[in-house]
């Protein structure tokens, strides 16, 4: 396990680019969110995960857990609509399990607590049209693949993004049960949904950031922007 300083530098820089992202792609997600939702999904994550990265400089002296969990509580702060307690709050329960530092093991229960967390606070599951279609398969993949196929944490995240990219393309044939998309019914068919794709820009940003830190590089079966950007 690297040391808690590299840690923290890891956690921020992840968030740096999770925040660069994010704004980059606040267009193409309020596009999404335009066909079914409100059409603010990109500008509040854009603004809250850019609120974080700003404090980069308070979160300096803390450790990995405490960062996490200071921007889950930026996140509720700054992210409007059903996305703050969703992200934010999800991020701060689930940040408990990386007290002590960060390895596989932590990951695992770090991911397994957000997705519990993020299902019990929307009530969605899988088939719902939401972010929990790209995370029940990422999380899932991911466990398995260090728990049971005993592979390196980057390879398992990279297999864990592939994952989370499927389901995003999943939840384009199927009908929005949950959320403003549901009240669009059949509708909302055809349409992706906008909280799997921002989920799977911030796991492709926390694989890139990995990938620098574990000194790895990692072939991922197909990139998001070849299947899940719409033609430009």
């Amino acid at each position: 396990m690297a040391d808690v300083d590299t840690q923290r530098e890891a956690v921020l820089d992840a968030l740096d680019n999770v925040a660069a992202r994010l704004s980059e792609e606040k267009s193409y997600l309020t596009d999404l969110d335009s066909a079914i939702g409100d059409a603010d999904h990109g500008a509040n994550m854009q603004r809250g995960f850019s609120k974080a990265a700003e404090k980069r400089d308070d979160f300096a002296e803390m450790d990995p857990d405490e960062v996490v969990k200071n921007v889950g509580t930026t996140l509720i702060s700054n992210v409007g609509g059903a996305s703050g307690p969703l992200y934010g709050g999800s991020i701060m329960f689930a940040s408990q399990e990386l007290e002590g530092g960060i390895t596989a093991e932590t990951s695992v229960a770090f991911a397994e607590a957000y997705l519990d967390k993020v299902k019990d606070r929307g009530g969605a599951q899988v088939g719902s049209k939401t972010m929990v279609d790209a995370l029940v398969p990422a999380v899932h993949t991911y466990k398995k693949s260090i728990e049971q196929d005993d592979l390196p944490p980057l390879e398992a995240l990279a297999k864990a993004v592939d994952a989370a990219e499927r389901g995003v393309e999943f939840t384009t044939p199927i009908k929005a049960l949950k959320g403003r998309a549901s009240f669009l019914d059949w509708r909302s068919v055809g349409h992706q949904d906008p909280g799997a794709t921002s989920t799977l820009f911030i796991m492709e940003e926390l694989l890139a950031t990995a990938e620098a830190y574990l000194d790895g590089d990692v072939e991922r079966d197909a990139r998001a922007e070849d299947a899940v950007r719409r033609d430009e």
